[in-house]
């Protein structure tokens, strides 16, 4: 590791010390958050990977309950009961912070049309394996924006475990080391200097002293 280009002077030494307290400061902090990241990032994929399973699997088996029921009616009938919505979805999205990530919170606003001369979705009009098939994919809105929500956090997190792990690692590897080594080679040089003036001043000394025996 190479050492910082500065002069070896006991000023250098103290601004450097200060540096290298607070880089050592820093690296613990932030190796703190990165454990705490990680410890939160892997409780998501747990839960992410269970509420996938869940929704992916009632999707699947609503999907092939409505295909079925839907073999039993006439398609201009099916297409007639589904040609204008019955109900209107809006999406509202906060954000909040986990360990300075801003992650998506999501709502839903949900408006039943009114009556009127519109053909809305009607369950007289259909039967009742198609009923339990629409019930089945509505309720499952709800687990499906908690899924979005959950794999855009841990996209997110993700990243800033990445961003954390490049951070810890330089104070790691590079600038702490550094520090230390420039440290290092500063202090042997005031104490080599130190070791310099001693010796000068007791020749000084010797030198007087003959002079003065003469």
């Amino acid at each position: 590791m190479a050492k910082l280009n500065v002069k070896p002077t006991r000023m250098e030494l103290r601004r450097l010390k200060s540096q290298l307290a607070t880089a050592t400061s820093g690296h613990k902090l932030l190796k703190d958050k990165q454990d705490e990241l990680m410890r939160q990032f892997i409780k998501l994929i747990r839960e992410n990977n269970t509420l996938r399973e869940k929704v992916e699997n009632g999707l699947v088996d609503s999907m092939q309950d409505f295909v079925l029921a839907k073999s039993l009616e006439n398609d201009q009938i099916v297409q007639g009961l589904f040609a204008v919505p019955s109900k209107e979805i809006s999406l509202r999205m906060q954000t909040e912070s986990i360990m300075s990530v801003r992650v998506p919170r999501m709502f839903t606003d949900i408006y039943e049309h009114g009556q009127s001369d519109r053909a809305y979705y009607s369950y007289s009009n259909s039967n009742s394996g198609m009923d339990e098939a629409i019930d089945s994919i509505s309720a499952s809105l709800d687990d499906l924006l908690k899924l979005a929500e959950i794999e855009k956090t841990c996209q997110l997190m993700a990243d800033e475990i990445e961003k954390t792990r490049r951070r810890v690692n330089s104070l790691e590897f590079r600038t702490i080391p550094q520090l230390e080594e420039t440290i290092y080679f500063i202090e042997m040089k005031l104490e080599e200097s130190e070791r310099a003036n001693v010796t000068r001043m007791m020749k000084v000394k010797d030198m007087d002293k003959n002079k003065e025996e003469v």
